[in-house]
């Protein structure tokens, strides 16, 4: 077998253990439902509400897709590099024989099912508790998974760069907060955009929500969008460019972080759990 395929075949298959395991203990069953549940339950309790026509819960799901994806993107992955440095995982992938390379295959492995399966823990009991989502077509559900696939990829990198450059957990979530809040706070993924200033559409959080509003409300409600249309080509173009600048970025302080791992830090990281 090449040293290539070894490689990726032992990423992969790590990553995919590596996500049942944590998926099936009790911190990772209750991280893993615990957000789904609260959107859900907020999404029963409006079903019966409309806007204009609208379901006032299928207007509510696309602002909370998108909130979930960038916590995902942002602090989850922050997060799960942060924890990997400190508790010793990235001082023995070094260690081993090719072992960097099948560590980010699995990590890229374990935060992309994360993030899917909570997606989905809201998007499949959704579709009963608004029926309208049935109405929706597969155009919609295509334009779903590329929003989707795209905003994921457009801010991964960020909170790779973020969990590369902080010394802790707590400081990753800290970190990240700041950012997430910032892109959330003025991307409209809650409210109409027109009363916020133009520089949202700068940030990969706006594009996100609008393209997860084109593809899951109908066609009349574009008239309350900036320009009033839903931009599919400028979603994209804007998704992409943000994807591939940190996926040019982010290795390098991935890079940076490995060099930086040693037993001195992962022993620090264990007093500080000690003494708190």
């Amino acid at each position: 077998m090449k040293p290539i395929t070894s490689v990726v075949r032992l990423g992969l298959t790590r990553g995919w253990i590596e996500f049942w395991m944590n998926a099936l203990s009790l911190q990772g069953l209750i991280g893993l439902f615990l957000a789904p549940t609260i959107l859900l339950a907020l999404l029963w309790m409006f079903r019966v509400r409309e806007v204009e026509g609208i379901s006032f819960a299928l207007l509510m799901l696309p602002g909370f897709l998108t909130l979930q994806l960038t916590q995902e993107g942002l602090m989850g992955v922050a997060n799960k590099l942060a924890f990997d440095r400190e508790d010793g995982t990235l001082l023995r992938a070094k260690a081993l024989p090719q072992g960097m390379p099948a560590y980010l295959i699995a990590r890229v492995v374990v935060i992309i099912l994360s993030a899917f399966v909570s997606l989905m823990l809201v998007i499949i009991p959704g579709l009963f508790i608004v029926p309208s989502l049935a109405t929706v077509g597969v155009s919609g559900f295509v334009t779903l998974v590329w929003v989707l696939a795209l905003g994921f990829l457009a801010l991964a990198p960020i909170g790779a760069v973020i969990g590369a450059i902080v010394k802790s957990p707590s400081g990753a979530v800290g970190l990240s907060i700041l950012p997430m809040g910032i892109m959330i706070g003025i991307s409209g993924i809650f409210y109409p955009l027109k009363a916020l200033p133009v520089i949202s559409e700068i940030f990969p959080v706006y594009w996100i929500g609008l393209g997860i509003r084109s593809a899951l409300l109908p066609e009349m409600a574009a008239a309350a969008e900036l320009g009033g249309s839903w931009r599919p080509l400028e979603t994209a173009l804007v998704l992409g460019a943000w994807a591939a600048a940190g996926l040019l970025l982010a290795p390098g302080f991935l890079r940076r972080m490995a060099r930086r791992a040693s037993g001195s830090e992962m022993e620090a990281g264990r007093r500080r759990y000690t003494q708190s």
